[in-house]
């Protein structure tokens, strides 16, 4: 037996971090086994099993879940005391079939009582009818660190009149529009015009669509803010924190997304332990847009037009920690429920950190992480691979992570998958943040914040004013304004996720598609170059915002040249380069229950949207119908079976699709064993 160790940390990587240790063990008697055992802290008395094929059938007629019905599972649990299993999926009776393609139904919690978790799974690994065995590392806090908030006599600085957005807050987000002008003093010079991600450029093409979602997996999301309530993700099935599931997804009450550490529809974010981290990830990526109050946002519409949508997947609550259980639940919940983007301001510790300052190291490669964390990579595989549409604006997910907190010369897993993105953060020079990760694994930079940096701009308490941190939203409990800033690379991660979202609207202005690889490779070949300002030394004071100036330390920027991802994100150049990208996207085939309607919305798949007339004819009229109301068809299944459709859009132009229309028997919110 070999055995590979590793401590893990997994963080939130601004000014809250999450800590996890962990050692992992791998079990190879059969080739495909693979168990991370962590010395340190995990969900005692539960295990994520991944049973074979072969033994689905028994799992699957099982009435009582006491017990698996394959007899040597049920040797080694009874000899432990009494168990029960639980799908690690829930049931999502629309969704359970793609489920099932992709092998995610043969993973199941399995929770017992009388020995070490450890212990028992190292009984199953040596199983043949057990594929993986993957113990439930918990994550949780390593301190509690908070949000700078918005002092209310704080000045802002005057927003130019040729700015598209009215929002009084835009003056200080050199994110966003950096005029070169924020940080000068005494001669010195900490800023560089245009050291932002080109926003302003970007909203001449496109300010958002309401069709696109980012899933935020975070601590819960303050739904309610003014500036983010009309571009929260609504789920119209649902009845907020109703312990009724009424669109069969298998959670209950989803309305706005889903409290996964809780295990409930109710969103929480007014704990007192919460920091508001994710109602300030949401502000960055979809705050109101020209609403004259408050900050502006990447992709949050402009008044007109809607911004795009916010989904809040919790896996952080107060002082409870999450788990990886958790997290792969979110991840799938976000692909299943028709999010597209998934915004990740966490990851495991790299395998470069110092182990002085961060105890050990996590992940050094891809082989490691995917052998350690077996149930994470296939959830995070499905949402890259089922996200989006095969008729909408993009076919797939795309992951972004933020790249680690550590000064260390490697991004930390997930985001160092080749998979997914990585993002390194950087100040409002240009130069990179002075904690940020580099190197290996990360693929592109955003601005994150520095505020030890610009310790000269810290005020003799400590306030923060002007430092160069990013403004976003937060909940009243944590800022009575609603505002404040943070910085990392947590922040610079929705910086990404918010341009992403911003050209997946655009493609879906242009009705056209495009891959997560198109995609993943535009945002790397628009990046704006950043290595001439990798010369020579930064100075900075560690700390200044906690504990008052120390002893200038220095910061050798050469280390970073070439190590800082492809550039820094730049949504205008981006949306340029994808006016010549994209494939038509065609009217999709429609699938109908017996009885029941299906509304479409024409103006998503055709140029002029809206101002089109639109007419349907079926081939068979006795299997289905179709009727034109409030700017949808509606499809209505008659009996069971398939024809064939066409749909004529008149408008500029004379187009003809042609699709089917295949009637169902439905299958009932439990119809799935």
């Amino acid at each position: 037996m070999t055995t590979i160790k590793h401590i893990i940390k997994i963080s939130i990587v601004a000014t809250l971090a999450f800590v996890l240790s962990g050692c992992l063990n791998e079990y190879d008697n059969l080739e495909q086994n693979a168990i991370p055992t962590p010395e340190s802290t995990y969900v005692e008395g539960e295990l994520m099993v991944k049973f074979t094929p072969e033994v689905e059938e028994l799992l699957a007629t099982r009435s009582d879940l006491t017990r698996s019905g394959i007899p040597t599972v049920d040797e080694v649990l009874t000899a432990v005391g009494g168990y029960q299993l639980e799908r690690v999926f829930p049931v999502d009776s629309k969704r359970e079939q793609l489920t099932r393609d992709n092998g995610l139904h043969l993973w199941y919690v399995v929770r017992f009582k009388g020995e070490s978790a450890d212990e028992v799974a190292a009984k199953l690994a040596k199983l043949g009818e057990v594929q993986r065995v993957d113990l439930n590392r918990t994550i949780k806090r390593a301190y509690n660190g908070k949000a700078t908030p918005l002092r209310a006599d704080k000045k802002t600085r005057a927003t130019s009149t040729d700015n598209k957005m009215n929002d009084p807050l835009l003056g200080a987000q050199w994110n966003l529009i950096n005029d070169g002008t924020m940080f000068l003093q005494d001669g010195v010079v900490k800023s560089v015009k245009d050291a932002d991600i080109q926003a302003a450029g970007a909203w001449e093409r496109c300010v958002g669509n309401e069709d696109v979602i980012v899933a935020v997996l975070d601590e819960g999301i303050f739904v309610e803010h003014p500036d983010l309530e009309a571009n929260i993700w609504v789920n119209e099935d649902e009845v907020r924190g109703s312990e009724d599931d009424n669109d069969g997804n298998g959670y209950s009450g989803d309305r706005n997304g889903y409290n996964f550490v809780k295990d409930q529809g109710r969103i929480t974010w007014n704990d007192y332990l919460d920091s508001g981290h994710g109602s300030h990830v949401a502000g960055v990526i979809a705050a109101v847009n020209n609403n004259s109050i408050g900050i502006s946002s990447i992709a949050g519409g402009d008044g007109q037009q809607p911004g795009v949508k916010v989904m809040s997947c919790q896996i952080f609550s107060g002082n409870s920690g999450s788990s990886v259980l958790e997290v792969a639940r979110a991840m799938k919940y976000a692909a299943d429920n028709g999010a597209v983007v998934l915004q990740c301001s966490w990851g495991y510790v790299s395998g470069a950190a110092n182990t002085y300052d961060w105890g050990e190291q996590g992940f050094h490669n891809q082989e490691e992480w995917e052998a350690g964390s077996p149930l994470e990579c296939e959830a995070l595989d499905y949402f890259i691979h089922n996200a989006g549409s095969p008729n909408g604006p993009i076919a797939g997910g795309v992951a972004i992570f933020a790249g680690g907190n550590e000064s260390a010369p490697q991004a930390g897993f997930p985001g160092a998958a080749d998979f997914a993105v990585s993002v390194a953060a950087t100040a409002a020079d240009f130069t990179p943040a002075v904690y940020t990760n580099y190197g290996p694994g990360t693929t592109i930079s955003a601005p994150g914040g520095d505020q030890d940096y610009y310790w000269d701009y810290i005020d003799e308490q400590h306030n923060y004013g002007e430092v160069g941190c990013i403004l976003s939203t937060l909940p009243y409990n944590v800022s009575e304004s609603g505002y404040g800033y943070m910085e990392g690379t947590s922040m610079a991660c929705p910086h990404v996720s918010g341009v992403a979202a911003l050209a997946i609207a655009y493609a879906a202005e242009r009705r056209v598609q495009i891959t997560p690889d198109e995609l993943k490779e535009l945002m790397y070949s628009t990046a704006t170059p950043i290595d001439d300002y990798c010369v020579g030394n930064k100075s900075y004071r560690r700390y200044v915002a906690d504990i008052g100036p120390l002893q200038p330390m220095q910061m050798n920027l050469s280390w970073y040249k070439g190590q800082m991802g492809a550039g820094q994100i730049n949504a205008s150049e981006l949306l340029k380069a994808m006016d010549n990208v994209g494939t038509p996207v065609q009217f999709p085939n429609i699938y109908i229950s017996e009885g029941q309607s299906v509304a479409v919305a024409p103006a998503r798949y055709f140029a002029g949207g809206e101002g089109n007339s639109y007419e349907v004819n079926i081939k068979d009229s006795t299997i289905a119908s179709c009727e034109s109301q409030d700017g949808k068809l509606i499809f209505k299944g008659l009996k069971i079976g398939t024809t064939s459709a066409t749909i004529i859009v008149k408008g500029s132009t004379t187009e003809q699709h042609d699709f089917s229309i295949t009637v169902r028997k439905g299958a009932a919110q439990n119809g799935w064993l």
